[in-house]
């Protein structure tokens, strides 16, 4: 294998704007507005009859690391089932992101009513090392999570 690094994650949703309103809160910025439709051997490559959607790559600004979410809102096929109810299922679960204040963090988001799953945890790894985190969700309930390493 030659994987050097990651490109995006992929996240869809019910309404783009909004969902696109809350990750800029988070300080990313839309850059590159996907295409509405897209050629068949794109929607077979992604194993899908051909679609129509709203989305865009946003990038995360002033990252130490690209980090870049691919937001998408399906048109048409549509499927407004909610994502999953809990961190234990099967699959990619969480969006772990790295921050430099994490409690700054945390207030900003509890103060814009965010739906924060509870107050900052902290994990060692030994006595000098670990972190503290903390879990909340985006519009549509996907989960993410804020860490700051100590």
């Amino acid at each position: 294998m030659n994987i050097v690094g990651m490109v995006h994650v992929n996240i869809n949703c019910t309404n783009y704007q909004r969902s696109k309103a809350f990750y800029e809160l988070l300080g990313f910025r839309e850059f590159w507005q996907v295409p509405e439709t897209n050629t068949k051997e794109v929607a077979a490559a992604v194993g899908m009859p051909p679609y129509r959607l709203e989305g865009a790559l946003l990038i995360l600004e002033n990252a130490s690391n690209p980090l870049v979410i691919d937001l998408l809102e399906w048109k048409d096929p549509k499927d407004s089932d909610p994502p999953y109810p809990h961190l234990y299922h099967t699959g990619l679960a969480r969006l772990a992101m790295l921050t430099t204040d994490l409690q700054a963090d945390y207030d900003f988001l509890k103060e814009a009513g965010v739906e924060i799953m509870s107050e900052p945890a902290t994990v060692s790894v030994d006595g000098e090392h670990g972190s503290r985190f903390f879990c909340f969700k985006d519009p549509d309930g996907t989960f993410l999570e804020l860490v700051e390493n100590f």
